[in-house]
């Protein structure tokens, strides 16, 4: 009698532990519940107000009219749309993005690398020039603007007067319409060429020096390894880059606001700017959103054919 006392005492002990861990565990889920929801209602009130809403109510206004004073829009349907594609300027626009994203993410691409497997080598101040080499990427991109046209003056810039020593006569650069392109187009590798210069030297980083070692003894050149080891072992790397950087270009605006304006005769007027004139120059809401969301489609697309041309050679060679 005593010994089934005791058993069940011991039963009684054991599942009131079981009992008390069990309401302690969902007591900590709830305090950890209600903790994430504190801390992440910031972050989605931003998220909502910021990011989804405009997202949105820019494209129900792209099948609107709305001068942004008016209460109400007026429906239109896909006018908008219509309108844009009979329209000369915007594909005039589309070109010049065209233009700028291709003369920028190559050479970008081309110089990031180039300066990555420069200061990948054991040379002395590369802390000082990776430093000097990134610096242009935290440097506002009005301030940068401001300082190139200074650059770019025809009559007392610097960069006419570097190349007046090889006996080229002054560029007028911001006002020539075949030259303004490609003064655009430097000041935007030189403004982010640094970012991807950092994430290619982490690329060069993450290669195991075996590989370079079995190919110097094979007798492999420079350029071999260079085309049989380090680009194939730097694709992802080159293909998050690729990416970034179209998107980048393509979304281009203080650069041609600061610098140009469009001018001169639209020669560099591009999608963002034309974007911004029609919204806030000539208040057409409903225009505007209509050829944001052309850029957006564009976006999608060029990434989504870049993605299936590089995923069967991201792992593999070139």
């Amino acid at each position: 009698m005593i010994e089934d006392n005791t058993n069940i005492a011991k039963k009684n002990f054991f599942s009131f532990g079981k009992r008390g861990d069990t309401k302690s565990k969902n007591n900590m889920r709830k305090r950890d519940g209600l903790s994430a929801v504190v801390f992440l209602t910031p972050t989605m009130i931003i998220f909502l107000t910021f990011i989804l809403f405009p997202v949105i109510f820019s494209f129900y206004l792209s099948f609107h009219e709305w001068n942004m004073f008016s209460s109400e829009a007026t429906y239109v349907g896909i006018d908008n749309y219509k309108r844009m594609m009979q329209s000369n300027e915007f594909w005039s626009v589309l070109k010049n993005t065209g233009i700028y994203t291709i003369g920028t993410v190559p050479l970008n691409m081309i110089v990031a690398l180039l300066v990555a497997m420069a200061l990948n080598k054991k040379i002395k101040g590369k802390k000082f020039l990776r430093t000097a080499f990134f610096a242009p990427v935290i440097i506002s991109p009005v301030a940068a603007a401001v300082i190139w046209r200074w650059i770019y003056d025809p009559n007392y810039g610097l960069l006419n007067y570097g190349i007046s020593f090889f006996g080229v006569g002054s560029i007028n650069w911001l006002n020539d319409p075949t030259a303004a392109m490609f003064a655009l187009i430097i000041m935007g590798v030189w403004k982010t060429f640094g970012i991807n210069m950092v994430l290619f030297s982490a690329g060069l980083a993450g290669i195991p020096e075996t590989y370079y070692e079995a190919a110097d003894i094979d007798g492999a050149g420079k350029f071999s390894k260079f085309w049989h080891i380090t680009l194939p072992m730097l694709a992802p790397t080159t293909f998050f880059i690729m990416i970034m950087s179209m998107i980048s270009s393509f979304q281009v605006f203080d650069l041609v606001y600061v610098l140009t304006s469009g001018g001169p005769l639209g020669s560099t007027k591009v999608l963002v700017f034309y974007v911004y004139e029609y919204a806030f120059k000539f208040f057409e809401m409903g225009y505007a959103s209509a050829v944001a969301y052309v850029l957006f489609v564009i976006l999608i697309i060029l990434t989504l054919l870049q993605v299936r041309y590089m995923k069967n050679r991201v792992h593999g060679a070139f």
